[in-house]
């Protein structure tokens, strides 16, 4: 978007005709001082809502409905109903500003059909754009002594959080402070769809995964991002391009990143059956995921205490760790063990807490979050198809060291988690964002690439053992269809052209199939102007309590390497085939 676009925006926002009671006339009155009830509502109006940088973009956006007074004295009711109960009744609470939120109108993207590019990039233009990203990377390791990904908020909230998902959020969340925060975003949400700040706080993009328009201050680390740049970095040296000394900072990189992994972020669990396990923490203590003091802070004044371990983390720490060499007594315990109470006769159901996807089948999926020794679920619990692409992943990489197919109940485990994913694709739903809690779909394609990769390297025999009735090559089939005929069909950014890429290389698909991916990745580079060779984009999200993306230029890097490079590879073997 250009500044005429932003500067309109501003100033319609600004200069609006008000037709009914702002957020701040509902909300000032209870929440801006008061004594007793629970403190941090009013803080966090405070500071996430009443701050000066918003108030003025929203003091002049009135909700028409809200001149009625019975209604307007339900939404404060329920307001002094969350600020001032012991033990609230969230159902009743959430109930008027779920009726708000479901007037307000927002829709994924959907991108325009884009015409063919008359060529492909050659090798030579390939490899630059391979070079500048792994130097990127490089850099940001030695300037700032780890490799940082960002989060920013997207105030507009998800699309696929209306009124029937914020009541499951209310009631399904473990943690007051959480269900305050998705409250009172929730009722700021229809005050900005519905005002034209929308058009400065959600522009439109092009492409599928959301830049990251809002300043990325909120810098931070944690073992999930990690052991993704130990990926990508991994990617970089076999490509041969790294120089020599890039290459010793690579491993040098890899090295920590692994132990930040295996060792700063590591949390022991009770199993199911009372076993101690080692697993990996969403979010090591202060200060290792270098937030600043002052972001620090906010963190905790928004309600985002404790974090938990959850399996996403462990799966791809586990998997990355092992790619890098590591031997650490930890990776060999049979992770998949912690998982194998969830997938058997629905035992999983009863525990989704937040069940946002509740249109798809549970049944054989495991759930993301664990709980951690003091029996904290700060956050409730949900689950998401791709982190499941993730146990799989994982769980191939292990299968000597596991005894999975030695072992009955584990190749159990792992049949019911495939057949989760089957079914998911032969309804459809993988291609539906509202299937997935934390991912894009464009992503799960990626994901599950990623994933076939590690099943295709196993022995006929193995494969046959997972898989004996064909799911893999059935979902493969149904991604690569995804990826032609809508992703790599329509316009893309960066971030998607990278997805598609990886999905296409993990999967096999003819080299011609890569054409529109690679020339959107090539045209696009510099993009990122100072902060790198390309934007930041979003890579995961929060639907709770808004929409919060994590991404930032070093993940677009990251995505963009391991693409072309897989790219590379299929083109160098095309041509000594040739």
């Amino acid at each position: 978007m250009n500044f005429q676009h932003f500067a309109g925006a501003a100033y319609r926002a600004l200069t609006a005709r008000k037709d009914g009671p702002s957020l701040y006339d509902v909300c000032d009155p209870l929440l801006l001082g008061y004594s007793g009830g629970d403190a941090h509502l009013g803080k966090f109006y405070r500071t996430a809502l009443g701050n000066p940088a918003l108030r003025p973009l929203l003091c002049r956006t009135g909700l028409a409905e809200l001149r009625e007074e019975p209604r307007l004295q339900r939404l404060r009711e329920a307001l002094i109903r969350a600020r001032d109960d012991e033990t609230p009744d969230w159902a009743a609470i959430g109930q008027p500003v779920a009726a708000l939120l479901d007037t307000i109108d927002l829709r994924h993207p959907r991108p325009k059909l884009a015409a063919a590019p008359a060529r492909a990039p050659g090798l030579a233009e390939i490899e630059h754009v391979i070079r500048a990203c792994g130097a990127h990377l490089l850099r940001s390791f030695t300037n700032s002594g780890f490799i940082p990904t960002y989060a920013a908020f997207n105030l507009i909230g998800d699309v696929d959080l209306r009124g029937r998902e914020l009541s499951m959020a209310l009631t399904g969340l473990n943690s007051r402070g959480y269900k305050n925060s998705t409250l009172l975003f929730n009722l700021a949400r229809v005050f900005i769809a519905r005002s034209p700040a929308r058009a400065l706080i959600n522009p439109p993009w092009t492409g599928i995964a959301e830049p990251m328009w809002e300043p990325m201050q909120i810098r931070h680390r944690s073992a999930y991002y990690d052991a993704f740049y130990t990926e990508a970095l991994l990617s970089f040296v076999e490509t041969g391009l790294a120089s020599p000394g890039q290459t010793a900072t690579s491993r040098r990189a890899i090295a920590e990143m692994v132990d930040f992994c295996l060792t700063t972020s590591r949390e022991e669990v009770r199993s199911h059956d009372g076993r101690i396990v080692g697993v990996v923490t969403a979010l090591a203590p202060p200060p290792h995921p270098r937030f600043s003091r002052f972001f620090a802070q906010i963190k905790q004044d928004l309600g985002f205490g404790v974090y938990v371990p959850d399996c996403d983390t462990t799966a791809c720490a586990f998997s990355a760790a092992t790619q890098a060499g590591s031997t650490d007594p930890m990776l060999a315990q049979p992770l998949i063990d912690l998982f194998a109470y969830q997938v058997d006769g629905g035992a999983n159901e009863p525990r989704v807490t937040v069940p946002l996807n509740d249109h798809i089948d549970y049944e054989g999926g495991v759930l993301t979050w664990i709980d951690n020794l003091a029996g904290d679920r700060p956050f409730g619990n949900d689950l998401d198809p791709t982190l499941n692409l993730d146990v799989l992943e994982v769980s191939f990489r292990h299968l000597g060291l596991w005894k999975i197919i030695e072992t009955p109940k584990r190749l159990d485990t792992v049949h019911r988690i495939i057949g989760f994913q089957k079914r998911l694709v032969a309804s459809g739903g993988f291609t539906n964002p509202r299937s997935h809690i934390y991912y894009l779909p464009e992503l799960y394609c990626a994901y599950f690439g990623r994933c076939y990769a590690a099943f295709i390297a196993l022995p006929p025999a193995a494969r046959q053992a997972i898989d004996p009735e064909g799911a893999f090559d059935f979902i493969r089939g149904r991604v690569l269809a995804y990826v032609r005929t809508e992703l790599i069909a329509g316009e893309m950014n960066a971030f998607d052209a990278a997805l598609a890429l990886i999905a296409l290389g993990h999967l096999g698909a003819e080299v011609t199939s890569f054409t529109p991916a690679l020339h959107c990745i090539v045209s696009h580079l510099g993009e990122g102007g100072r902060h790198g060779p390309f934007r930041a984009y979003e890579w995961n999200k929060m639907k709770t309590p808004t929409r919060i993306l994590v991404g930032g230029p070093e993940v677009t890097s990251a995505f963009v390497l391991m693409g072309l490079a897989l790219a590379r590879r299929a083109m160098m073997r095309g041509a000594a085939r040739g």
